[in-house]
């Protein structure tokens, strides 16, 4: 199905939990310190990973969406 992915980079204070929890979908943009996509429309098979960032995001800055 995959997700459609969002970051509030107002909300992101680069704490990396996203790097952590889906390396394949996000990093840190090392000048501005907020997390990046490293794909615009993740693959389904990023799916979990993706919803674990979410979830991990103590700044709750990330949002997913099924894409249909």
């Amino acid at each position: 199905m995959g997700m459609n992915v969002t970051i509030d980079r107002q909300a992101c204070n680069g704490y990396g939990n996203c790097l952590v929890a889906a390396p394949d979908v996000f990093d840190i943009d090392p000048e501005t310190n907020v997390a990046v996509l490293l794909s615009g429309k993740p693959d389904a098979q990023d799916d979990a990973a993706v919803l674990e960032a979410v979830a991990d995001c103590p700044a709750r800055a990330l949002k997913a969406e099924a894409r249909l």
